[in-house]
């Protein structure tokens, strides 16, 4: 049966094959750091080593840390698997309570509110705390969640150019006087070039402007900066001078969700206004456990962050090597190829070595931009990263 909506979908899609564009969902078994059986595509096959997720820590592939999760869970007083409702209903849990309280502990005793996700927390927060009176300013290459929150909200939007803070301080000293809220949005680490804000002018900046708030969404810098392992704002001493604090564990540490760290006012309001908070489903339990169990250890692995920041330096000096210059000042290398086709292409031979990586292309990244964006754990070896290299350099040359 055909209908108009149908056939524009169908040119659409054929219109991103042709520019190389489309996606479509990988079939992959992933293991323990590595991926296995894949077809993406291509006729690919064996196992792979994982170099696209963002488990940085390696605490996804730990099996040893997952076992010993599983063995403390024992006899539980409530249902772990599900939920079953929202939090406002029958869904908050002990297991809530006690991963938020761990959290405001750590991040000195101020409120933490978990969401179901860092994409329902980046989307909820800004509309339901922003009004007419209030101006965002945020960096262009802030993530889709951030950008889908700023679009829901009822504040007026301006962007800086990224990380360009002379850019952003012409904004506020434009409009800030003409807002009682301004809130500066940000990222500690950005997701497609790897490089890092710069909390020091940020802060300062917050300081001279009082209507101003500090938003910054560390979903790429908690666990693998910082000296208990809570992030780039940790690790550059000012925690009690960003207003609010986005971390995801669905990354580096190894669970799924993400919470907010702000005044205690904030979370109030969030817990009556954030739609994506009132009419979400709860976490199940056994995944709140397991974060509260990530987080109890994350101060002690140190040893993960300095392996993790060793490998990243390493990759990133060899491919200045090979005279591929990259933006990253972190465990995110993007190796920038530009056509989309050249990046389908390079990312096809790349797993053919036995990386598991994958293009990003638009409308993730702009157009002639298109990469290879290598994710880098803890648990990867000098060698393996030198073999990376090799693999690249032959690749490239084609």
């Amino acid at each position: 049966m055909t209908h108009p909506l149908y056939d524009r979908l169908e040119e659409e899609l054929a219109q991103l094959a042709e520019s190389d564009n489309l996606r479509v969902l990988p079939s992959a078994v992933f293991g323990h750091g590595y991926v296995h059986d894949v077809r993406h595509g291509d006729d690919t096959e064996g196992a792979m080593l994982n170099l696209s997720s963002n488990d940085y820590l390696s605490i996804a592939a730990d099996r040893d840390l997952e076992a010993r999760f599983l063995a403390s869970l024992g006899a539980a007083d409530e249902p772990l698997m599900s939920a079953s409702s929202s939090r406002l209903l029958t869904g908050e849990s002990n297991a809530y309570r006690e991963l938020e309280a761990l959290l405001s502990s750590l991040y000195g005793g101020r409120a933490a509110i978990v969401f179901s996700s860092g994409y329902h927390l980046n989307s909820g927060v800004l509309p339901a705390i922003s009004d007419a009176d209030t101006l965002i300013v945020s960096d262009k290459l802030v993530h889709a969640s951030i950008i889908d929150g700023i679009r829901l909200s009822g504040a007026t939007h301006k962007r800086f150019r990224h990380n360009d803070y002379g850019h952003l301080e012409h904004i506020l000293g434009t409009y800030a006087g003409e807002y009682k809220s301004v809130i500066v949005v940000t990222e500690s680490i950005f997701s497609m070039d790897g490089d890092r804000c710069d909390i020091g002018i940020l802060t300062d900046m917050r300081r001279r402007y009082p209507n101003m708030m500090l938003y910054i969404d560390e979903a790429h810098g908690v666990g693998a900066y910082g000296a208990q392992g809570l992030g780039v704002v940790q690790e550059s001493g000012l925690l009690d001078e960003v207003d609010m604090l986005v971390g995801t564990m669905g990354k580096a540490l190894g669970s799924t969700g993400a919470y907010l760290i702000c005044h205690d006012v904030v979370k109030r309001y969030l817990v009556n206004r954030a739609r994506p908070f009132i009419f979400t489903t709860a976490l199940p339990p056994v995944s709140l456990l397991w974060s509260r169990f990530v987080m109890e250890r994350l101060a002690g692995m140190t040893d993960r962050r300095e392996r993790l920041a060793s490998v990243s330096a390493r990759l990133r000096r060899g491919l200045e090597s090979l005279g591929h210059h990259t933006p990253s000042e972190s465990h995110i290398i993007p190796l920038i190829v530009g056509e989309s086709r050249k990046s389908v292409e390079l990312a096809r031979r790349l797993r053919e070595g036995g990386f598991y990586l994958l293009p990003i292309r638009p409308p993730t990244v702009p157009e002639g931009m298109s990469r290879i964006r290598i994710s880098l754990t803890a648990t990867v070896t000098d060698s393996q990263c030198d073999r990376l290299l090799e693999c690249i350099d032959k690749g490239m040359r084609g």
